[in-house]
């Protein structure tokens, strides 16, 4: 994918490099935000790293708008205890100044208060499509792609 964001060219000024090291920091940072926020259930964090229309498919389960998708997520993990995410983000390709293309490996542990002393992990791939919207980005579509779903006996 060509990277359409001014910065990223040759001949790019010294002002648009410098904006386009801003803008891809602020598309990872909201990537990693989205993730940190499910992990403590911070809800009214989660919300802001969200689009109103954004539009999300975990699986095969699709959910459009801000506000339901923060309610799945929360309806989701009611029951999760305590989990992590582990994201790298691989790529942040921009297909114009105010929106990007992404690519993030994902791994996610969660332990459960209905299964005690049971983990269970998914190892998945995001595709995002995020957004810039009255100079903050936010995202807009979210493709998780799950490999595979696994468990084990919690340590301790």
């Amino acid at each position: 994918m060509t990277d359409l964001h001014p910065g990223s060219q040759a001949d790019a000024s010294l002002e648009d490099k410098v904006q386009y090291l801003i803008d891809r920091q602020q598309v990872v940072d909201v990537l990693l935000r989205y993730a940190s926020t499910i992990d403590t259930k911070d809800y009214v964090g989660l919300r802001a790293t969200l689009t109103d229309d954004v539009h999300g498919n975990y699986g095969g389960a699709e959910v459009d708008g801000g506000d339901n998708l923060l309610a799945w997520v929360d309806s989701m993990t009611t029951t999760k205890t305590w989990q992590h995410h582990m994201l790298s983000v691989y790529h942040v390709d921009f297909v114009s100044p105010t929106e990007a293309k992404t690519l993030t490996y994902h791994t996610s542990h969660q332990i459960d208060s209905e299964v005690p002393g049971a983990t269970s992990r998914i190892i998945a791939r995001y595709k995002d499509t995020v957004r810039k919207q009255d100079g903050v980005w936010r995202i807009s579509d979210k493709l998780m792609e799950i490999g595979w779903v696994d468990g084990f006996t919690a340590p301790g």
